[in-house]
């Protein structure tokens, strides 16, 4: 049993029915809105204007943007025709980007100029040389042969690129037939989200979501905060992860609330968007929430109206949540768990529980799906107080990873339960705690990192003989990269000569903080490397580092 069977396009259109002038999508820092039925009429025009360059049900088309305000209109647009939204991490650079468009057979790609040290304008003309001698909607790559489109996300005109406004232009000359026609051909067992996670394998794989999935996930997150049609939410979290999208725009949606954006998280932003739009809810993950309260212009911000949110991530350190509690006034914030798998939550607090449950469990399973732990080496269901895999079965399960049938028969049993990967207990009440990670995941102020990744893109640098990455404990982020390398034979390597070749390839927060240089790696009987011990060793090499720093102060 699920809450709708509706496609993410007939639920929009029928809530717009319903409250056609409640505001849906509001951008304060520059007094940007949308009502359902105007942000309705511009999602149509973009949807015809991409039906009018070619695409259609089933295509890829990926957006690499910050929370910019058309990232919804694209997402909805999309939705209504069938294109599958393939979400790309804002902190990608090329290396990533490009596997990625290989890897999820992408027509389209849309784009905002770039982000913090990365031109994206410039990284896709240096992947995609054939965009500056191709007319647009006639491109043929020899790199990327699925990709036909690139479109920049804004009024500015680059070679080959088509733009917004061109787009809009598009569509309001193109028969709204073609669109009706569109949105017959669709179901709700559809795909139509892919996102990327990345695996012990080091592959990062997309992981195949309908509107089903997302639109059912998104409503019992909002049911688990008592939402209604008169909650506003202040989302700082990006889109591109399920955070941004499921938890937040779905929640929102499927109670006909108001959401109120922010392009990037910044918490003097976060605050003053709180009081301006006086929001009933804001999300974050626990680093987020910390510089928010911390913040010396804090106490100046009139926080009365909220009352929930989300908190999710990584685990939240009691006395911060006192404080979102008591001085955020977020008496019923929640605490959610799930993987992108699991579109993505598939256990949460609720608005009345107490704080001991809210900082120690990641809560109760959600409604209509199954969730149970497992001892990872025989299979056998656990029981109250018992450690094991926690796993669930039910709606919210993917499709699978695309082209990735092997990686899809791993994580998904023949019974259909997804494996997380993740140790949890369930107590005498229900309610589930996370107790440490079958992988090797490094959890960095929220951001999954999966050190087999590194470990292979570390490889392909000169003077590298081999590397184990793992994660170092951090007060402030909960943990940091850290490499191990054994150098090559006469290799002159130094820690900034690895951290500057990761720099200009990989996201940055996938950049080791810390490079140790070792002779040999501690393994076991059977030559497998104990990244427990590495854990421990680098925890004692920070510290005879930081006494030798301040012996020569």
């Amino acid at each position: 049993m699920v809450f709708t069977e509706d496609t993410i396009g007939e639920f929009f259109e029928k809530e717009v029915e319903k409250h056609p002038d409640r505001e849906f999508m509001v951008y304060p820092d520059r007094d940007l809105r949308f009502t359902y039925l105007e942000f309705n009429q511009r999602v149509d025009m973009l949807a015809k204007g991409l039906l009018s360059i070619g695409l259609k049900k089933g295509d890829h088309m990926g957006i690499w943007a910050k929370n910019v305000p058309d990232w919804l209109t694209f997402m909805f647009a999309t939705a209504k025709i069938g294109v599958v939204l393939v979400t790309v991490n804002t902190a990608y650079k090329s290396h990533e980007l490009a596997y990625v468009m290989k890897q999820s057979d992408m027509k389209a790609l849309a784009i905002i100029g770039g982000f913090r040290d990365v031109d994206y304008v410039e990284t896709v003309y240096s992947l995609v040389e054939e965009l500056k001698t191709h007319s647009r909607g006639n491109l043929k790559c020899k790199e990327f042969p699925h990709l036909e489109s690139v479109i920049y996300i804004g009024p500015e005109k680059h070679r080959g690129m088509y733009n917004t406004p061109e787009l809009l232009l598009l569509g309001k000359h193109t028969s709204d037939e073609i669109l009706v026609q569109a949105k017959k051909s669709l179901s709700h067992k559809d795909v139509i989200n892919m996102q990327y996670t990345s695996g012990t394998t080091g592959f990062p794989k997309g992981v195949m979501l309908t509107h089903r999935n997302i639109l059912n996930n998104g409503y019992y997150i909002g049911e688990r905060q008592k939402f209604t049609g008169s909650d506003r939410l202040c989302l700082p979290v990006p889109l591109f992860h399920c955070f941004g999208i499921v938890l937040g725009v779905l929640a929102i949606l499927t109670h006909g609330g108001t959401l109120i954006m922010v392009e990037l998280f910044d918490p003097l932003l976060v605050l003053a968007a709180i009081q301006k739009e006086k929001c009933t809810a804001v999300y974050g993950v626990p680093t987020m929430f910390i510089a928010e309260f911390t913040h010396p212009m804090f106490s100046m911000f009139d926080l009365s109206s909220l009352r929930t949110g989300i908190m999710a991530g990584s685990t939240c350190p009691i006395e911060a949540m006192k404080r979102v509690m008591e001085d955020m006034n977020m008496k019923e914030v929640t605490i959610a768990y799930g993987l992108t798998e699991a579109s993505p939550v598939f256990t949460q607090t609720s608005v009345d529980d107490p704080i001991e449950k809210k900082v120690n469990t990641v809560g109760t399973k959600m409604p209509h799906i199954e969730v149970k732990i497992v001892d990872p080496e025989t299979g056998q269901t656990q029981g109250a107080g018992e450690a094991g895999e926690i796993c669930c079965r039910g709606y919210n399960v993917m499709e699978g990873y695309y082209n990735m049938p092997d990686m899809t028969r791993e994580t998904i049993d023949p019974e259909g339960w997804l494996h997380s990967g993740d140790l949890a207990i369930m107590d005498e009440d229900g309610y589930y705690s996370i107790v440490g990670r079958i992988k090797d995941m490094i959890i960095r102020g929220g951001e999954n990192i999966y050190p087999r990744e590194i470990e292979e893109f570390l490889h392909t640098m000169q003077g590298v003989k081999d590397v184990q990455v793992v994660g170092i404990p951090d007060d402030k982020y909960g943990e940091l990269v850290g490499a191990f390398i054994i150098k090559e034979e006469n290799s002159d390597l130094k820690e900034e000569d690895v951290r500057d070749y990761a720099i200009s390839k990989i996201a940055r927060y996938k950049v080791p903080k810390h490079v140790f240089f070792v002779e040999e790696f501690p393994l076991t009987a059977s030559g497998k490397v104990q990244k427990f011990k590495l854990k421990e060793l680098s925890l004692e090499l920070l510290k005879q580092k930081k006494a030798e720093e301040e012996d020569l102060a």
